[in-house]
């Protein structure tokens, strides 16, 4: 069946024609990152937690399978965003078992992490999309653990399909390179309690850092603490034991940034219902850069609100998006409309999540005729006028979603296959229409 289209509805000339705005208030899901940890904290709490708020997109959704391939009880009610997991208390109740992750990164460096210390036999396969993404490193560490790898005829090596023979911990210690995922180490900080001595965990690389401090946040709030005795140590003392809890989710940053976007863009006052400068989520950090663009960004009870320049002038940036690298599309889809030059950097690894997104970012701005210099982990565009066409979406929602933006200020922009947004934010273009119904 043909991939569906999406006709951006541009707004524009319509709000630069009305004199009597209101601020836009929006409601965003759960976030997926905080989704997702929970479930694999609560799997391994003793007795049952209640995760309030979740996301229920289909990264969420393939993960609880995979608890359930895995014999662990769950109720899931989508309709009031709550989810029942009855925790085990540390190892899965099926002993073998064949799991597939689908396109889920999350649950694939999870559930490989955990299952690489358990002893059984684990059959683990995923969607081609997740079999391109790196899953070596990971690996690699649980081997050093003493876990036994075997991959099927034609197999590629550090790739998805393979079957994984978890065989306890057979040492305290070990490194991880984070440099193409933050997942490998969150992963292993999950599952570090699970060793019955003081383990260390030593990294090379510093990408997604805040994702780590994030997993080390709920990892404490489920009540197990760990250390960073160094800038790449990692220390967790044994005998900690994950608490059963009723657990409220944030709504998810990374998707509020879309909306935040149209701040500037569009020139309108902006909150998202639930986002507070406090969350857990690095993405709160875009709204900074949004800041250095020109942008007000005030504190409410509702949630963080952003006023657009008062200038209506976008600001060019030079920026490190390290820290909140998939925002790094959303400042891109912005950037051809600044006043000058914006250089995105520090965001070489984005290249291996669920498209090449620098070639890609690169490639559609090019098509929209915006200049776009790709380099090896850094993005440099310069401001033009871009003009119609389809853009091609990679199967990544990210690029879905961020493209859709330059379509809300040029008139003619096509998303072709918006249904890839299912992965983490399956309303999007629900949301939009429904925007675009306030000011049409």
């Amino acid at each position: 069946m043909a991939n569906r289209i999406y006709e951006v509805p541009c707004l524009w000339k319509k709000i630069q024609s009305n004199t009597n705005l209101t601020p836009l208030g929006v409601s965003v899901p759960g976030s997926k990152s905080i989704t997702n940890r929970a479930l694999l904290l609560a799997a391994l709490a003793k007795g049952e937690s209640i995760l309030k708020g979740a996301l229920f997109s289909d990264d969420s959704k393939a993960f609880i399978q995979c608890l359930k391939a895995l014999g662990y009880q769950i109720d899931a009610d989508e309709a009031s965003c709550t989810i029942r997991v009855q925790g085990t208390g540390g190892r899965p109740p099926l002993t073998e078992a064949r799991v597939n992750v689908g396109s889920a990164g999350t649950a694939a460096r999870f559930i490989t992490a955990l299952l690489g210390v358990t002893e059984g036999l684990y059959h683990m396969d995923s969607s081609e999309q997740m079999r391109k993404r790196p899953m070596g490193p990971l690996l690699t560490s649980l081997q050093d653990l003493g876990a036994t790898i075997h991959y099927p005829d034609g197999g590629k090596e550090g790739h998805f399909p393979f079957t994984i023979c978890g065989n306890g911990w057979q040492r305290n210690h070990l490194t991880v390179d984070i440099d193409t995922s933050s997942q490998f180490l969150s992963a292993l900080l999950i599952i570090s309690c699970l060793c019955p001595q003081d383990i260390t965990i030593t990294t090379t690389g510093t990408h997604g850092m805040a994702y780590i401090q994030m997993t080390q946040d709920m990892m404490s709030q489920f009540g197990v603490k760990t250390k960073r005795t160094d800038e790449h140590i990692y220390t967790i003392s044994a005998g900690q034991n994950y608490k059963a809890l009723n657990y409220e989710i944030e709504p998810d940053v990374s998707g509020a940034c879309y909306f935040y976007a149209m701040c500037p863009l569009l020139g309108i006052p902006v909150t998202v219902r639930g986002v507070h400068q406090d969350s857990l989520q690095g993405d709160v950090e875009f709204l900074s850069i949004l800041e250095s663009m020109g942008c007000e960004k005030l504190h409410t009870p509702e949630g963080i609100q952003l006023l657009p320049p008062k200038d209506g002038v976008i600001k060019a940036v030079d920026v490190d998006m390290s820290v909140c690298s998939d925002q790094a599309i959303t400042l891109a889809a912005i950037a051809p409309f600044a006043d000058g030059i914006t250089t995105i950097r520090g965001i070489g690894h984005i290249r291996h999540q669920e498209s090449d997104r620098i070639h890609a970012i690169a490639t559609e701005l090019n098509k929209m005729g915006i200049y776009c210099e790709e380099g090896a982990d850094r993005l440099t565009i310069y401001p033009g006028s871009p003009t119609p066409c389809l853009v091609e979406t990679y199967e990544d929602h990210r690029m879905a979603m961020g493209f859709s933006l330059i379509g809300l200020r040029v008139p003619g922009v096509v998303i072709d296959n918006p249904d890839c947004c299912r992965k983490t934010f399956a309303n999007y273009f629900e949301l939009l229409d429904e925007i675009a119904e306030i000011f049409i």
